[in-house]
């Protein structure tokens, strides 16, 4: 019964209106309980000044609601025409408030003060203007304060969008580009009567294909599928190849059920058999390896083929590459700071490339 009773109050205040309900309440009545306890010591009837104190109370509830009705249509006109006009509802609203409760002074207690009558419209007059003037500053500093909230959320939500626009584009750009490469040695393959070879790597790229247009590429996925889908691409590669293209691929400890963007090896393994394997007549082989370190995934993608000059390697990720600057644009887009990627020479002879990203699990 208790939690059903708690959804319920929280069902309501998360409604506008209830919340604009629940801060009237809050206010009038902490006034009419700061108004009681100030004048207890020196009424003679209580009874009658708590009839007075809420008639007070009630007309100021139905005077800022009727201000608020007024802010209302002024919410919306140019700033000078709503200060203005928010400035003369509440004078008027003050006006009349002043008139109810000097009026019920007169009324409870007669002209017992030595002031003069005006002097005391004056303050009444005052004490309302005070009163009610503050109520319409919370009012319109509520008000802004939500429209700051909900302009900021308009922002968050287009930025968002754009951020999601922006991480489509980049990976269906993929397809286009691998294609068009697969599709230029299937057309060498035809022109040198390789039919038969052709005809399996189209059976392959169909296969392929319809691996990758099956993933939702908003999607990140595990490394071990990931490199299902990578062996499906070199599956393609394998036909043009044959046993001039090795393939190893060490997944360490958790690795492997890493979350990694959809296709974020495959243009790395395409550079590699591009400017490595196949410059070589004997072939080469290509390394994939992956780590956990201190709550980081590390991936290596490298391979023994004649390496790049230090001019290349410098404009690696930013020059003309589409599928290399394609996979640091993403890893950009969707860690930022957090992600790093290394080009570098190796030792023995070929190119490393090493991803630096945060580890994360489904």
């Amino acid at each position: 019964m208790g939690n059903k009773a708690f959804q319920w109050l929280s069902e309501r205040l998360a409604s506008q209106r209830w919340k604009y309900w629940a801060l009237q309440a809050s206010g009038w009545g902490g006034y009419t309980l700061l108004t009681f306890v100030g004048s207890f010591f020196w009424v003679k009837n209580h009874w009658l000044h708590s009839g007075y104190i809420a008639v007070a109370t009630a007309s100021g509830v139905a005077l800022s609601e009727l201000m608020r009705r007024g802010f209302h249509r002024l919410w919306h006109r140019p700033a000078a025409v709503r200060f203005f006009g928010s400035l003369m509802v509440v004078v008027l609203a003050a006006a009349v408030w002043a008139a109810i409760k000097f009026g019920g002074s007169l009324w409870l207690y007669g002209k017992e003060s030595e002031e003069h009558p005006f002097v005391l419209a004056v303050y009444w007059f005052s004490y309302s203007f005070l009163l009610l003037m503050t109520w319409a500053a919370l009012y319109y500093g509520i008000k802004y304060y939500q429209a700051s909230q909900d302009q900021q959320e308009k922002m968050l939500l287009a930025e968002s969008a754009a951020h999601q626009a922006q991480l489509k584009m980049l990976r269906y750009q993929l397809n286009p580009h691998f294609l068009f490469n697969t599709l230029n040695a299937i057309s060498t393959l035809i022109l040198d009567n390789e039919g038969r070879t052709a005809n399996s790597m189209v059976s392959r790229l169909s296969q392929f294909l319809r691996h990758s247009l099956d993933n939702d590429p908003m999607q990140k996925v595990t490394l071990a599928r990931e490199v299902e889908a990578l062996m499906l691409y070199l599956d393609i590669e394998k036909v043009r190849f044959a046993d001039r293209l090795g393939v190893n691929v060490d997944l360490e400890g958790d690795s492997s059920k890493a979350l990694v963007p959809s296709l974020l090896l495959q243009p790395l393994v395409e550079n590699a058999i591009k400017y490595g394997i196949s410059q070589r007549e004997w072939g080469g082989e290509i390394t994939i390896r992956a780590r956990v370190f201190a709550g980081e995934l590390l991936l290596e993608v490298s391979d023994n083929g004649p390496g790049m000059s230090e001019r290349e390697l410098k404009s690696l990720g930013t020059g003309r590459g589409v599928g290399i600057r394609n996979t640091c644009e993403r890893l950009r887009a969707l860690y930022g700071e957090e992600q790093k990627v290394r080009f570098r020479n190796q030792p023995g002879g070929g190119l490393a490339v090493h991803i630096r990203i945060p580890f994360e699990q489904e």
